[in-house]
């Protein structure tokens, strides 16, 4: 019988004397060889004859997970000696990435491995690509969370994010002549190396049910469906430190009991299975859709399942560092545990947490209410109508009946304390009250306002974006609660962000600055200015851009068969199809580019820079508008990439399936970066940061983190684009009253705009 070492495509005697032995701690070439030779052959996944590529990522990926389980465990038993405060960051989607190059970046071993794939045959950048990226996640929210769970691991900070698994992700996104396509991710088909399923840590989930009022007056919330939210754990590295951190993932399940064999057997198969049936959906898909009943349903059900799981697990952690025999001390709650409310999406753990301190602790209503408010806070996203979620209270009587009894509690002791405390405010009820009943037919709860309403601190994520929470959104609530309102600009790891996806920039910042400690210390990176007018260094700078820009086009090419020219000018718009992101406008001064390209001579065109003009992003499955506007792109580029006339000068490429990974392309190989949002519209943005960070000028509105960015990098540096955030509402409303147009003056020559 042969064995792995004869078929794995390297001469057998280059492989007979790596010892297939097991290295849990290794970091040396040697020893990180033999430790995933035994993965391969005493944890194995697939058929003993193969080492292929895919095969080696699986054995690889075992052997890093030897080290980081090493280092987490040790980290879970410091934190329960000294039981610190803790910080738990529930968010519904987590835009990972791959995990293997940021694991091994982390943990200072990069190096070791890509010396001990080579020893058996492998090239590192080849294994890496044998990754799927992490299917948690969709956009900007995702991504923040992600970036959030790495710095406070690399902080050494006590903290845990939870999060659903969901097993089809968001979609998968392939562009036809019709335009986007969605498919179920796949990046569960086979099974993710880095996460653990704790069989031991299983919590009870009800739905639907009633409420029962027992004669010492305790609710009790009784009958529903129940099921069980199975923990899986997947660990966070920091970089240059031991400590690592849990995500925990929740997955739905029924038990076995709840499966009717005797319906079964008798055929009646899917009733047989129904609530096995019903688990599978809450962990199916990210953000299904909520056009009809069904999906706002399931939404909702996806939304409490991690409130609930979450906090059932908070709490047995809190209750299980007490000492022994002694009574719990609810006071000390908040001072031992802090949960951070990732947008609207984790409201319900407010009613949650206090549905569990009332009816399953016994604690009265104002020591369960001062608990409440001194655990939870709210981050806010967003200042769209549409995504400040409000849930019909209809469908929250018939699916949480006891958590909607709880909310209109708070709704009704929030409205008596502006009266009796406030009455000069009572005319702001109707904006500030949780309960909306301006509809009789169809009331709702506002979750943002109950957020501020129950939440210690509520932040946005750029300054912008703040003030204008306080001065428009929130503006009544800080009347009531200054202190309460505060800014917290988004952020980005420098780890996955510059060192690890550009390591030829990064090994240049290094050399300049004659340390790597920039990694986790940015302001350092202000030392590069007094080489700015280096001659050497500009060439090493451009030379890796050149780099990356060659990377990326043989990527383009691969992905949508379109040839670009790496000396073209890389102009790159990447985020999610939103219409006041704006990539419409993007397309149509694509056109309008076109247009003048052929109106040109020979003569002119000559003093034109060629570009490169690329969108991506995906487009959600039921916004129609925004996925009119990835064909629109597509349809364009058909047009333009197959004009003989224009060549080089002009092309237009949509790419698809844009992700993490895909995300780590372009960036490096950018060189100007389209932020063009409506000002006022996006809260804060990251990629922006992203693109600044590898050396990319920026074109942008005053809007969200920009206005940040801007201030640091320099006017010189950023093209200012668009009207400011105070003018936006004065303009829209002369466009309504059809004024405010302006017709271009055709003596203007505008020709020297395309030269660049």
């Amino acid at each position: 019988m042969k064995s792995v070492t004869e078929i794995s495509g390297v001469p057998k005697e280059d492989l007979s004397s790596i010892p297939a032995s097991a290295h849990p701690t290794a970091e040396g070439p040697a020893e990180v060889a033999a430790n995933i030779k035994y993965h391969a052959q005493y944890t194995p996944h697939f058929s003993p004859l193969k080492f292929e590529p895919e095969q080696a990522f699986y054995a690889t990926a075992d052997s890093v997970r030897d080290s980081l389980i090493q280092r987490w465990n040790e980290t879970y038993l410091h934190f329960h000696r000294e039981n610190p405060k803790q910080t738990y960051y529930l968010s519904m989607e987590y835009l990972q990435g791959r995990a293997l190059t940021n694991a091994i970046g982390n943990l200072g071993i990069t190096d070791a491995y890509a010396a001990a794939l080579n020893k058996l045959g492998h090239d590192l950048e080849n294994i890496v690509e044998q990754e799927p990226d992490a299917a948690l996640g969709n956009g900007g929210l995702g991504r923040l969370a992600s970036c959030f769970l790495d710095s406070m691991a690399t902080l050494n900070l006590p903290a845990w994010g939870y999060g659903l698994r969901y097993r089809y992700g968001l979609f998968k996104q392939s562009i036809t002549e019709k335009g986007q396509q969605e498919s179920a991710e796949n990046w569960l088909e086979k099974f993710s190396p880095w996460e653990i399923v704790r069989h031991d840590v299983v919590y009870p989930v009800r739905f639907y049910g009633k409420v029962e009022v027992c004669a010492s007056g305790v609710h009790k919330w009784v009958d529903g469906e129940q099921l069980q939210a199975l923990a899986y754990d997947v660990p966070i590295p920091g970089y240059g430190t031991n400590n690592t951190i849990s995500l925990r993932l929740w997955e739905a399940k029924a038990p076995a009991e709840d499966f009717n064999l005797n319906e079964f057997n008798d055929g009646q198969y899917e009733n047989a299975a129904h609530l096995h049936s019903k688990a599978q959906q809450i962990c199916a898909v990210l953000y299904p859709g909520d056009a009809k009943e069904e999906g706002k349903l399931l939404r909702l059900k996806q939304q409490f399942f991690l409130c609930s799981a979450s906090l059932q697990d908070i709490i047995a952690r809190f209750k299980e560092r007490r000492v022994e025999n002694e009574p719990i001390a609810w006071n000390e709650f908040p001072s031992k545990v802090a949960v951070q409310m990732n947008d609207t999406h984790p409201t319900l753990s407010i009613p949650e947490l206090m549905r569990i301190l009332m009816d399953d602790e016994c604690l009265g209503w104002d020591e369960a209410w001062t608990v409440t408010t001194r655990t939870i806070a709210y981050t806010n996203h967003t200042v769209l109508p549409e995504a400040l979620e409000k849930w019909s209270v209809a469908l929250l009587t018939k699916l949480l009946p006891r958590h909607m009894e709880i909310i209109a509690e708070i709704n009704k002791r929030f409205l008596e304390m502006i009266h009796s405390s406030h009455p000069d405010m009572e005319n702001k009820f109707n904006n500030m009250c949780i309960l909306d009943d301006s509809n009789p037919q169809k009331p709702v709860v506002r979750m943002a306002n109950l957020c501020v309403v129950s939440s210690h601190t509520v932040n946005g994520v750029a300054m912008l974006h703040s003030n204008i929470l306080k001065d428009e959104l929130f503006r009544d609530y800080v009347s009531l609660w200054p202190e309460k309102f505060q800014n917290k600009t988004n952020g980005i790891t420098p780890r996955r962000w510059l060192r690890f996806c550009n390591p030829e920039l990064s090994a240049i910042i290094t050399k300049w600055l004659k340390t790597d400690q920039w990694v986790t210390n940015l302001d350092l990176l202000r030392g590069l200015r007094q080489f700015s007018d280096n001659s050497e260094l500009q060439s090493e700078w451009a030379s890796a851009k050149m780099a990356n820009k060659i990377r990326l086009a043989q990527y383009i090419f691969q992905v949508t068969g379109v040839k670009v020219n790496p000396n073209s000018l890389f102009d790159i718009q990447i985020k999610r199809i939103h219409e006041y992101k704006r990539q419409l406008l993007n397309i149509l001064g694509a056109i309008y580019r076109y247009k003048r390209l052929k109106e040109m001579s020979a003569e002119e065109r000559k003093k034109v820079v060629p570009r490169t003009i690329m969108i991506g992003g995906k487009a959600f499955a039921t916004y129609t508008q925004a996925k009119r506007i990835v064909k629109l792109v597509n349809d364009v580029g058909a047009v333009v990439n197959n004009d003989p006339a224009i060549g080089d000068l002009l092309k237009v490429v949509f790419i698809p399936n844009y992700n993490v990974s895909v995300a780590e392309i372009l960036i490096p190989g950018s060189e100007l970066s389209q932020h063009i949002s409506t000002a006022g519209m996006e809260a804060s943005g990251t990629s922006n940061m992203k693109f600044a960070l590898n050396g990319c000028l920026i074109i942008g509105t005053l809007d969200g983190a920009n206005v940040e960015i801007r201030e640091e990098i320099g006017k010189d540096n950023f093209f200012l684009f668009g009207a400011e955030a105070h003018d936006v509402p004065k303009l829209r409303k002369e466009r309504e009253q059809g004024l405010g147009y302006q017709k271009m003056d055709e003596n203007v020559n505008l020709k020297h705009c395309w030269l660049w």
